[in-house]
């Protein structure tokens, strides 16, 4: 055979040699791969079914009793685990003064006083509070007996819409008591000595409570009157 042929022969074998080497790897790492993915899938489907619930129905809301002193009455209710103090007051109590404005605890609207400290009621649970007491805006005053701020708000419109002027009340009765107690704030000058009511230990110590009217400067007003302060 003529020798240049041969030689091509030969180069044309070992080439379909190292193209069947190829061929075979690449099928081996699909095969890999394939088999790996099936692990995988393999895998989380096990961890979902046994995380999954023997039950496909939600379980059913635990409730349990819980008793308040709610503006000096005893009240007894049933509620569901995840009751806020909030909707307990609200839809159970039908104490309606006490208002719900973003449900996240930023806006004050629905400040109570609890055991002599405000709080925002929608950040709380019922059942954590077994045995307190609490006063919302219809146990500080009505409209025949007003509480002296409800009657200061009034006298300098500290309030346009309304809808957060129970928080706001609840509030300023609270921090006054603070203030009266020697709790320093951020703009008090010294942590040891007892802070003075000023303007701006008032805005400070109430600017957890949000008016989307705008009215900050007459309800300053108000609680400055009250706690004898010209804003």
């Amino acid at each position: 055979m003529n020798p240049p042929l041969l030689c091509e022969l030969e180069m044309g074998a070992q080439r379909g040699e190292r193209a069947d080497e190829r061929t075979d790897e690449m099928q081996s790492s699909e095969d890999w791969e394939v088999s790996r993915r099936g692990v995988l899938l393999a895998s989380a489907g096990a961890a979902a079914a046994s995380a999954a619930p023997a039950s496909a129905q939600p379980a059913a809301p635990s409730i349990v009793p819980v008793r308040f002193e709610v503006n000096g009455l005893p009240r007894d209710l049933r509620v569901d685990t995840r009751t806020t103090v909030l909707d307990a007051l609200r839809e159970h109590l039908h104490l309606t003064g006490t208002k719900k404005g973003c449900d996240h605890g930023q806006c004050g609207a629905c400040t109570v006083i609890l055991d002599g400290r405000r709080i925002n009621s929608c950040l709380t649970l019922a059942v954590m509070h077994e045995g307190a007491k609490i006063t919302t805006i219809e146990g500080l005053g009505q409209p025949n007996r007003l509480h002296p701020l409800q009657a200061a708000f009034i006298a300098h419109d500290g309030y346009q819409c309304g809808y957060c002027t129970p928080g706001q009340i609840c509030s300023a009765v609270a921090m006054l008591d603070e203030l009266k107690a020697g709790q320093p704030s951020h703009v008090s000058e010294s942590l040891t000595e007892r802070p003075q009511a000023s303007d701006a230990e008032l805005r400070e110590r109430m600017s957890g409570n949000l008016c989307r009217c705008g009215a900050y400067s007459n309800i300053q007003e108000a609680i400055g009157e009250f706690a004898g302060v010209r804003a």
